[in-house]
């Protein structure tokens, strides 16, 4: 009578795994989708004046592979590039003067802020930027990281399909590296999970609420950063690139965000801890820093993710058959929702039965983030560690 109640029991835990995923299969905006990319555009008959603004601390890594990318952008309009270098210690700064040097291309202006005063990540640097570049009464400001490549079209893409749209903010989730086998199980589910959380097409919709932006390349109307007070209204947030949409779309703007097409990340995560570090960081500033949304989101990722492999291994062990075809189901849809996102990062489809085991990660990153916080470390970025306030979230 034990082990019938403890199958039932899997069961309909199962049960609730599989209608889980028939509702994020179709009501959470068909996020598993990969076709939200640069939306219709056209060409203006006046292309506007562009500044591109690049945060930059400790990046000489990858600048050789990003930066050159900036500087040859085909754009019909007036555009620099404003490099901002935050107090780097690996000649971030003078490399970026020499790569201007060596390949031409767009103005480049390179200044240092200074130690930020009590901002959080890049934010200090992005402010600094903005700065200079309102002396050029830039109609749109591209906000982009020192790891990003842009195609040569890039800029003139964006700037097309701001106007095409009347978007004061179009932003691209840029494609990240995919190359060691670390990479290959975390990278695209990480994207997947995004995704989920922050569906493409609610985000494009007027009169939702749903709002969130890639911090790796945003083309920002100036008047629209002016109006939204941005950076100084996010200046606390982690989660910068989520808490720039929400100003934005807060105060009455159109945002955007879709995958990318002409724009990749070069910055490598070779090793586990690279990623977990990534994710670790600012996980836990995702749920606010409640214990309560931490239980809940540990408990929703063990019901969606991981009920399906145990009940079809626990069903057959148990004499169960319907908790073995049940969890086999939901483990299918789960499996088939994974497939679009590694077509898009071209990785084996072999890996989609195994987003349980990257979910599995994901549910230990998270708590090893409240863990690292609870200790008082608060958050790092970077090799500079932040005070542990409770407001450090993405809100604005």
């Amino acid at each position: 009578m034990g082990q019938t109640s403890r199958v039932s029991a899997i069961a309909w835990t199962a049960a609730g795994s599989l209608a889980a995923w028939l509702w994020l299969l179709l009501c959470q905006g068909f996020f598993w989708r990969t076709d939200v990319r640069l939306p219709h555009r056209t060409e203006p008959d006046r292309w506007p004046s562009v500044c591109v603004v690049v945060p930059a601390r400790d990046e000489a890594a990858v600048l050789p592979a990003s930066l050159p990318s900036l500087l040859a952008q085909d754009y019909p309009g007036h555009a620099e590039i404003f490099l901002i270098d935050d107090d780097s210690s690996d000649g971030t700064g003078e490399l970026a003067r020499e790569l201007a040097r060596r390949h031409g291309g767009l103005p480049l202006t390179v200044d240092s802020p200074g130690e930020p005063p009590g901002w959080t990540g890049k934010l200090w640097a992005m402010r600094h930027g903005i700065g200079l570049a309102r002396a050029r009464d830039p109609e749109y400001l591209l906000l982009t990281d020192a790891d990003i490549a842009h195609a040569p079209d890039s800029l003139r893409e964006l700037v097309a399909a701001a106007r095409t749209g009347g978007f004061d903010a179009v932003s691209q989730m840029a494609r990240l590296r995919v190359e060691s086998l670390w990479e290959r199980l975390v990278v695209p589910a990480f994207v997947y999970f995004f995704a989920q959380l922050y569906p493409f097409r609610r985000i494009g919709k007027k009169g939702t609420r749903t709002a969130a932006a890639a911090g790796g390349c945003v083309l920002l109307r100036a008047e629209t950063a002016d109006r939204a007070r941005i950076p100084d209204a996010i200046r606390h947030a982690v989660i910068d690139d989520v808490a720039l949409a929400r100003a934005v779309k807060g105060g009455g703007g159109h945002i955007w965000l879709g995958l990318a097409e002409r724009v990749d990340s070069v910055r490598p995560y070779p090793r586990l801890r690279d990623l977990w570090r990534m994710v670790s960081r600012s996980a836990y500033a995702q749920l606010r820093h409640n214990p309560l949304l931490l239980a809940g989101t540990v408990a929703g990722l063990a019901l969606v993710y991981l009920v399906p492999p145990v009940a079809v291994i626990a069903g057959p062990a148990g004499g169960d058959t319907v908790t073995a075809v049940v969890g086999g189901l939901a483990w299918l849809v789960m499996t088939g929702t994974y497939v679009p996102m590694l077509r898009y990062y071209r990785q084996p489809l072999w890996l989609a039965p195994l987003l349980p085991f990257t979910a599995f990660l994901y549910l230990l990153m998270t708590i090893d983030s409240a863990v690292q916080h609870y200790r008082g470390r608060g958050a790092a970025w970077k090799g500079r560690t932040y005070a542990r306030p409770d407001a450090v979230t993405d809100e604005v």
